[in-house]
């Protein structure tokens, strides 16, 4: 009896170490959605017209897909005209009802 009085005594102790809060970050609609996109043209200051792409094999170039859609470059500043070159590729978000990218100028 004595063994397992010391071996769950240390189990207690151990498991006393660990936290004991788990935090999870969650985002509305329980996840983030996220697609590589190409930059096809500015729509007006910091709006770009982009279009979905599938990223193949290395060496290959990516396959548009879908419709072109409005989404913002948060890297840039919202009152100004948006300098992104088409044909930049950038990882979209869909935040809420509106699509954001961050592509450095």
């Amino acid at each position: 009896m004595a063994g397992n009085g010391v071996l769950s005594g240390r189990f207690r102790r151990e498991g006393e170490l660990q936290p004991g809060e788990v935090s999870v970050v969650t985002s509305p609609g329980a996840r983030a959605a996220a697609w590589v996109v190409k930059v096809k043209s500015l729509s007006s200051y910091n709006f770009y017209n982009v279009r979905s792409v599938i990223v193949g094999d290395a060496g290959s170039f990516p396959v548009e897909i879908g419709v072109e859609k409005k989404a913002v470059n948060v890297a840039e500043p919202f009152d100004q005209q948006g300098q992104i070159e088409a044909g930049t590729y950038a990882i979209m978000f869909k935040v809420g009802d509106k699509y954001v990218f961050y592509a450095a100028v």
